[in-house]
């Protein structure tokens, strides 16, 4: 059968357009499934941070901190909460404000349960969004200055 009569309704499979055509498609779904079904908490966190704090959230102790117990105590410090989402690592993640918020509230009920304080209310998306608008261009001295508990 003659398909050059069907022409703008027939394309061989093999042809460029027809490949660029299921390609640009996959990746509109590809898009729309990210946005619309988002990872978890957990799935971002194994994305984004545990190649410096490792799976388990131990890090590398003094160059990458731990993520147990001790950030639950910084939550009884207002400075310390904004210092969570202020640090690089978190606020030049390409996370969204809400996930970034939904990542370290996780991190916080995952490693630290036993030490966040009695009246913890989880990070807002809205905190996360004014931290991230401060730059902490010293994490260090920043650390050292608001939360005692700190030894260099």
């Amino acid at each position: 059968m003659n398909m050059s009569i069907l022409w703008p309704l027939y394309e061989p499979p093999n042809s460029f357009p027809c490949r660029k055509v299921l390609a640009w498609s996959l990746a509109g779904l590809l898009m729309l499934s990210n946005s619309a079904f988002g990872a978890s908490p957990r799935t971002n966190y194994l994305l984004y941070c545990s190649g410096c704090h490792l799976v388990n959230g131990q890090g590398n102790p003094p160059n990458v901190p731990t993520l147990h117990d001790e950030l639950g105590r910084m939550m009884a410090v207002q400075e310390m909460r904004s210092y969570l989402l202020r640090v690089p690592g978190a606020s030049h993640t390409p996370l969204s404000d809400s996930d970034l918020a939904a990542v370290v509230n996780w991190v916080l009920t995952e490693f630290n349960e036993t030490t966040l304080p009695v009246d913890f209310q989880p990070i807002s998306t809205d905190e996360v969004t004014a931290a991230r608008q401060e730059i902490l261009a010293d994490p260090m001295k920043y650390r050292a200055e608001h939360w005692k508990a700190y030894e260099p």
